[in-house]
């Protein structure tokens, strides 16, 4: 089972300034139009850069993309790859979104 987060904890780690090493597979587009900060590397272009993540294999990774998906697939990518603590955002961003509206 892959390891995951929610949109909850992240909002309260991100709330009180905690260094966290995101991820976010989404298109570059979709990055520069609305984003929580982190290194932006589309999935389809993951494994072919994997050596470009100024990441250790131990660090924690939260990975995180619209809707947990391509997120989902990136965790896979990474933990083939032998990061060991990779988190995925359950939900995406649009999780994170709707808590903000509230």
């Amino acid at each position: 089972m892959a390891q995951q987060i929610n949109a909850v904890e992240l909002q309260q780690r991100l709330q009180r300034g905690d260094v966290i090493n995101l991820l976010d597979v989404r298109e570059a587009i979709e990055y520069h139009t609305f984003n929580i900060g982190g290194k932006n590397m589309p999935v389809n272009k993951l494994e072919h850069n994997i050596n470009n993540l100024s990441y250790n294999k131990t660090d924690e990774i939260i990975v995180i993309c619209s809707a947990g998906i391509r997120s989902q697939t990136a965790q896979a990518i990474l933990a083939e790859n032998g990061f060991t603590n990779v988190l995925n955002l359950r939900g995406g961003l649009k999780a994170l979104q709707k808590l903000n509206i509230k």
